[in-house]
């Protein structure tokens, strides 16, 4: 079984419902939040899946990560959760960058 695939599908079909309930289930800072959590983690859920063929798992899950934890401290405020957790997802871009850097140097050593 392929564990960072298979999340990183999974991640993708979380980003969808996350997008659509922000398209059509609230409105105002909540849905701009669950937009803009669905949006990164989508890009990223792709990303990983390319990554998995280029059997670059560092990276991926480095990607996978930084997604869900910028996504996911969206999603819980946009749901009520404290804003305090807005100080938690650049942690998640941090590691969103990271992944990315990362997945650079191991494409230009190959």
């Amino acid at each position: 079984m392929n564990l960072l695939g298979f999340l990183a599908a999974l991640s993708g079909a979380v980003a969808i419902g996350a997008g659509a309930f922000g398209a059509h289930g609230v409105s105002g800072q909540a849905a701009e939040w669950l937009r803009t959590g669905g949006t990164y983690q989508l890009i990223h859920a792709v990303a990983v899946l390319v990554v998995v063929q280029q059997r670059a798992t560092g990276p991926g899950w480095a990607l996978l990560a930084g997604a869900t934890i910028f996504a996911a401290t969206l999603y819980a405020m946009a749901l009520g959760a404290p804003r305090w957790l807005g100080a938690i997802t650049p942690i998640g871009g941090a590691l969103m960058i990271a992944g990315w850097l990362w997945l650079a140097w191991t494409m230009l050593r190959r």
